[in-house]
């Protein structure tokens, strides 16, 4: 008997495999925010490869951008040897993204995805200040690699290193204890950096994501980032941003950290970076800091040249800030409709988390949110969960979806909600009964 596409998968891939339990289905086409099977049933997908596909799937200019240059037989892999490709794309993410922004950055080009980035990061700041220790915060998530494992808070993805992960602090995020403010996260830091006796040195750098995506949709508040801000240059610590996932315009400006109004000592990029879904990272370094010798830090597939095709591409929806502004705009009907469906569903428990097009509800009720999603899938949304327990749903629509798409992904969300209240009430009356 003729296997399916599923049954193939189960018996040759690893058990490792996550995203297939959750989305069991065969996918054969997808085009701006949608998805298709094998069976043509169309998916909206609010899941966008958890971030790295900011612009849809097969956005049309990058796609011929990206089919010419392969038809003229364009470099495909050059490790970090000069090519055309390559030269272009910094040239616009120079002229497009930093110099408007008053930013100043070597661009360096790691591995290609957000481990390897991160872990750039990490060496070059324990490189030049001669330090080893880093400090990161409670729900932070960074990547798979050791380096990046050290400074992840997840304890299963931690446990997964298999080996103790050192030379790592954590401590608490801001509102970690509690969301009305009545203990200053960062007066905690500043006592374990003042006091001698604290067990805590002074750390290479400091580590961490604006909006937390993985961690469960926490968003920093402005006056914490600023502070933590004026903490690092106290110390002469580095800040790293880490705008992997939070990065690209996901929270309504390219970076992240742009509405604090702070400078990071380096900021790591990757998946929306290569505009189109390919595999490229950056690790934007201030210039003082690029103490870098030749090789030190590199990879054979640094210089994705299809990537860079794709990422030039990518920046011209920068060129006008009409699109900055209509993914601020569209991020506002996001909070207004979460808000309605928390005061609308209270029997859910839930509050709204996160800003901009990376926004979510976390239920407090065990296994809401994981339920939703199953539901959605089923009714033809594809959406994913975060937060140490699954306790939130969240929404990451492609941030040039229309405002059809948007609605149609709100529409199957309610009643992806209503349908896990009903069924809930059914579980409690039959263990009742």
């Amino acid at each position: 008997m003729t296997k399916n596409h599923l049954e193939i998968i189960e018996e040759h891939e690893s058990c490792v495999r996550s995203y297939v339990r959750s989305f069991p289905t065969v996918f054969t086409q997808a085009r701006g925010y949608k998805m298709w099977n094998e069976d043509g049933k169309e998916y909206i997908d609010f899941f966008s490869g958890a971030g790295a596909l900011n612009y849809g799937h097969n956005e049309p200019n990058m796609k011929k951008k990206l089919v010419e240059y392969i038809l003229d037989d364009g470099i495909t892999h050059s490790l970090d040897k000069a090519t055309e490709a390559k030269s272009e794309f910094l040239h616009k993410f120079h002229e497009v993204i930093l110099q408007p922004r008053n930013l100043d950055y070597k661009v360096m080009f790691p591995g290609p995805t957000g481990t390897n980035t991160v872990e750039s990061a990490l060496k070059l700041a324990r490189k030049v200040t001669g330090r080893t220790e880093v400090i990161s915060f409670t729900n932070g998530f960074h990547g798979m690699t050791i380096g990046a494992l050290s400074v992840t808070g997840n304890s299963m993805k931690r446990k997964g290193a298999g080996i103790p992960l050192n030379h790592s602090v954590t401590m608490p995020y801001d509102q970690f204890v509690n969301e009305s403010d009545e203990m200053d996260t960062l007066a905690y830091l500043e006592r374990f950096l003042d006091d001698n006796g604290s067990g805590v040195s002074i750390p290479a750098a400091i580590i961490l994501e604006t909006v937390q995506g993985e961690g469960g949709l926490n968003a920093a508040r402005f006056e914490w980032l600023n502070k933590l801000d004026a903490i690092c240059k106290k110390w002469g610590i580095l800040l790293i941003i880490d705008d992997v996932q939070a990065g690209v315009g996901r929270t309504g400006t390219f970076f992240s950290f742009e509405p604090a109004d702070i400078k990071p000592d380096i900021v790591c990029l990757s998946k929306s970076i290569g505009g189109y879904g390919l595999p490229l990272a950056l690790t934007l370094i201030n210039p003082e800091l690029d103490k870098w010798k030749p090789g030190e830090h590199n990879g054979t597939f640094r210089g994705n040249n299809h990537a860079f095709i794709t990422a030039t591409e990518a920046l011209s929806y920068w060129e006008d800030p009409k699109f900055e502004k209509s993914i601020q705009d569209k991020a506002v009907k996001i909070t207004d409709f979460l808000t309605n469906m928390v005061e609308k569903y209270p029997e859910m428990k839930g509050f709204v988390k996160g800003r901009g097009f990376m926004q979510g509800i976390s239920s407090d009720i065990d296994g809401f949110s994981e339920k939703v999603c199953e539901n959605a899938f089923n009714h033809g949304l594809i959406m994913e969960t975060a937060g140490g327990h699954d306790q939130v749903f969240k929404l990451f629509p492609a941030i040039n979806i229309d405002e059809e798409g948007l609605e149609k992904g709100f529409e199957l969300i309610e009643r992806s909600i209503k349908d896990t209240i009903k069924q809930m009430k059914l579980e409690k009356e039959t263990v009742t009964n």
